[in-house]
């Protein structure tokens, strides 16, 4: 019997450029230029860390919420997702304390809305990448 692993592993590397930036590579995927962002001395229009760390909780509430609309059999039209992350100095230190989501779910039947609520509430609890944030993760979910 074929028993899954509970256990993956992720590898990224990062390799300074110049400057205050970057780049992020993963094998098999394309390279991305990262850096600090203006607000701490850094540069417009790159990737910062901050950036990335609220896109990664915003990407797995999409891609949990498909996952399992995809097992319920929800079908919808669009899926659009905007999230704001909060930086603060606690204590001496920054960190994110808070990271709204705000998706937008068009469904094809009205009639779904309740199902579909419940589904973004259930993959919003499941998300992997906001259960193993510090921050407090807030939903602001829209059915329409």
């Amino acid at each position: 019997m074929d028993v899954r692993s509970k256990v993956y592993l992720y590898h990224t590397s990062v390799k300074w450029t110049e400057q205050r930036k970057g780049v992020i590579s993963c094998a098999g995927k394309p390279d991305v230029q990262v850096a600090t962002p203006p607000e701490f001395k850094g540069h417009e229009g790159i990737w910062s860390p901050e950036d990335l760390f609220v896109a990664a909780a915003n990407i797995c509430l999409m891609t949990t919420f498909l996952a399992v609309a995809e097992r319920a059999g929800l079908s919808f039209s669009s899926y659009e997702s905007a999230a704001e992350g909060r930086l603060e100095l606690v204590e001496g230190k920054f960190q994110f304390t808070e990271i709204t989501l705000r998706p937008v779910i068009t469904l094809k039947a009205v009639a779904d809305a309740a199902k579909a609520k419940e589904l973004i509430e259930k993959a919003e609890a499941n998300c992997l990448i906001s259960n193993s944030m510090k921050a407090r993760v807030h939903l602001e979910a829209t059915i329409a």
